[in-house]
């Protein structure tokens, strides 16, 4: 399954005196099985673009393909668009809704249509996935801690089988611990599965270890489109729109400016701490 972004612009209140636009001009192509980090500051464009992959919104103009069927076209069927493109909202625990966790997990499948047996099987399936404990899921979705209610809310759009997996802020309001976990999960369910995943966020360090490829949007427009380490060459770039690379670049960096000759391209603290092993073995050469 892919997704074609051809030429999308999107302005909202566009009849209105106080119209803005959005998105301008967005190409962008997501293939199969990949995992990408949708990044920018708020107001950059970020989540009203994933809004139109599964069709929340509707482009002004320009045209979204999905498996090469244009989804404006008028005989296209949207409920299959979102059925395949599951989408969870930055704060997750506002879709919770049911007496308890199972249940909660168990109405999007019900809702497609299947049966009692299958949607259930199907909840346990996604609950597993999201590494949530079993002590837990007849319980209110209301008792939990914020991340399990993330988990929670992630098994209920897993449930549904889609093929990409969109998650809009996921790490929003939780603490260091709590990020990292759903980051975590989110990577391991990626590598088990090949889903399609898109996280959306403000924070290169969020994404840094994880994803395959990184967009950068920036007042609407995409600024970058490339593999983690290009983006992060861009780090003076990055700050001059209100964002900011890894702390492990601004260390390699320095390093470097300080005459100590070490491969600025790390990401994370793994690659960081190789780089300076390979740097000390050359200089003790």
């Amino acid at each position: 399954m892919s997704i074609i972004l051809d030429h999308i612009s999107y302005v909202y209140g566009e009849d209105g005196p106080m119209a803005v636009k959005a998105l301008d001009d967005v190409c962008l192509q997501i293939p199969d099985g990949q995992f990408v980090g949708i990044i920018g500051h708020t107001g950059s464009g970020k989540s009203t673009l994933v809004q139109h992959m599964n069709g929340l919104l509707k482009a002004t103009s320009g045209h979204i393909y999905f498996n090469g069927e244009d989804i404006y076209d008028r005989d296209f069927e949207m409920k299959k668009l979102r059925s395949k493109v599951g989408l969870v909202f930055q704060y997750p625990e506002h879709q919770l809704f049911e007496i308890d966790v199972f249940s909660d997990v168990c109405f999007g499948p019900k809702n497609l249509g299947l049966d009692k047996k299958e949607a259930e099987l199907r909840a346990f399936d996604a609950l597993r996935k999201v590494g949530l404990p079993m002590e837990l899921y007849y319980q209110s979705p209301f008792e939990l801690s914020g991340g399990q209610k993330r988990r929670a809310a992630i098994a209920g759009v897993l449930a549904m089988a889609p093929e990409m997996l969109i998650l809009d802020e996921p790490t929003a309001g939780l603490d260091p611990k709590g990020r990292d976990e759903i980051l975590h999960q989110i990577k391991q369910l990626q590598t088990q599965t090949n889903m399609t995943i898109l996280l959306v966020s403000h924070s290169m360090e969020d994404v840094a270890e994880y994803v395959d490829r990184i967009v950068v949007m920036n007042k609407g427009r995409v600024m970058y489109d490339d593999v983690p380490k290009k983006v992060f060459s861009h780090y003076k770039e990055l700050e001059e729109v209100g964002l900011a690379a890894p702390q492990v670049t601004y260390i390699l960096h320095e390093l470097r400016e300080r005459g100590f000759r070490v491969d600025v391209n790390a990401t994370t603290i793994e690659e960081a701490a190789e780089a300076v092993l390979q740097a000390l073995k050359n200089d003790g050469k």
